[in-house]
This record gives C-alpha cells, sequence and structure tokens, in this order.
C-alpha cells in the first residue's frame, strides 16, 4: 500500500513541478512581450555613401560624412530664397524647425528682422552653393570636428549669391563654422536625429573662385 502512496506522492510532485515551470514560461512569455511591443519600431542607421566598400558601425554611431551631408542640406535649404527674402526666409525657418535647435531659430528669427529692416530681403533671390574643391571629400579632417559622440563642428566653403529681379547684387564666399547636435526628439519630423546649433563662430569671406579662372565678386554693406 505504501508503493502506491509513494507513487502517488511522486505523481503529485511532478504535476506541481509541471504548473510551477508553465507558470514561469508564462510569465517569461509576457516580460518577452513587454519588451517586443516597447522596441523601437525603426532605426536610423548612417550609412557611408561609398559603398564600393563594406563598413561596420554601431547603431547609434553618427559618422562625419553623414553630419556634414546634414548641414550642408539644411543650411542650403534655410538661405534658400526662391522668389523673395521677405517672405521665403520665415517660411524656410518655419518648415525647418524641426532641424534647427530652439536657439538656433531664435538667433535666426533676430537674423531675419535685421535683414529686413536693412532692406536686404524685398524682391531678393539667393542660394548657396559649395565650392567645387572645397568639399568634404577633399578635406574630411578639416571638414567635420567631433566635439564629442554628440557634438560637432562643421566647416562649409560656399559661394552665397544674391540677385534682384535679373540682376546679379551679391556673390559672397563665405565659410561658416556650424555647431551641429545630437536631437532625438521627434524622428516624425527629424528622421536624421541631428539638428543645426548655427554658428560655431563668426561667417568669415574666403579669397577663391568657385570655379577655374572665375572672378570672386564680392558686394558692399550686405552681411554674407
Amino acid at each position: 500500500m505504501s508503493r502506491f502512496r509513494n507513487e502517488v506522492a511522486h505523481l503529485q510532485a511532478h504535476v506541481k513541478t509541471l504548473r510551477l515551470g508553465g507558470a514561469a514560461l508564462f510569465v517569461v512569455a509576457l516580460l518577452l512581450g513587454f519588451g517586443w511591443w516597447s522596441a523601437p519600431k525603426s532605426l536610423t542607421i548612417h550609412v557611408p555613401p561609398d559603398l564600393r566598400s563594406g563598413s561596420t558601425r554601431k547603431w547609434w554611431e553618427v559618422p562625419p560624412e553623414s553630419v556634414y551631408a546634414f548641414s550642408f542640406y539644411i543650411w542650403q535649404q534655410v538661405q534658400r530664397w526662391p522668389t523673395n527674402g521677405e517672405i521665403d526666409y520665415p517660411r524656410n525657418l518655419h518648415a525647418l524647425s524641426a532641424y534647427l535647435t530652439p536657439s538656433c531659430r531664435a538667433f535666426l528669427a533676430q537674423d531675419y528682422e535685421y535683414r529686413r529692416s536693412s532692406g536686404e530681403l524685398r524682391q531678393r533671390v539667393r542660394g548657396i552653393y559649395e565650392i567645387p574643391g572645397r568639399g568634404y571629400g577633399d578635406s574630411p579632417s578639416t571638414r567635420v570636428k567631433a566635439v564629442s559622440d554628440r557634438d560637432w563642428i562643421v566647416t562649409l566653403d560656399v559661394s552665397a549669391d544674391e540677385y534682384h529681379g535679373s540682376e546679379q547684387v551679391k556673390r559672397a564666399l563665405v565659410r561658416y563654422a556650424l555647431k551641429v547636435v545630437r536631437m532625438d526628439v521627434d524622428p516624425e519630423r527629424n528622421p536624421f536625429g541631428l539638428a543645426l546649433d548655427c554658428h560655431a563662430s563668426a561667417p568669415q569671406r574666403i579669397e577663391t573662385s568657385p570655379t577655374p579662372g572665375a572672378a570672386s565678386g564680392h558686394s558692399q554693406g550686405d552681411s554674407p
């Protein structure tokens, strides 16, 4: 009789072990489900533009070439006035606000007011272009300086051309030193996860021709 009792006790203990194991698996499944639910649905991975060779990077790292491309693209769009600077400039600041830090937006808003009061915007058409031979690929180490893994200083050498109607009123060859920061706050509006923090130092006029044999023209009185 004791043999049967021992067998029943053994089976009851086995059933209890199975129940505990099932409960543990259920808890693990809940934790895995929570982790899956809370995981980001998308990740921004910066891939170098030259894909002829392989590249291994940590997904959270931003390579300097991506920082430079972002800086030039956003700054070019901010400074682009296709029809009338008095209308286009504030419209650009509003459209690109997700790519600018709050302090940079305030600085550019003051710049707009200064240019408007000085008569530098009305009916002005403006565009900036990278000077050939002075891009990132020509001198990577001087174009992007990493201050930390979240801060960079980007140097852009550009030609800023302005027109009033069909007449060119300014061609300024300018060096911009721009601060760039990592700002992963709104991936829906800013998928880059980067933002311009405006000038690291005052813009500088440079003496070089944007194309071989071209003369560098400078207008008097207007800011870069």
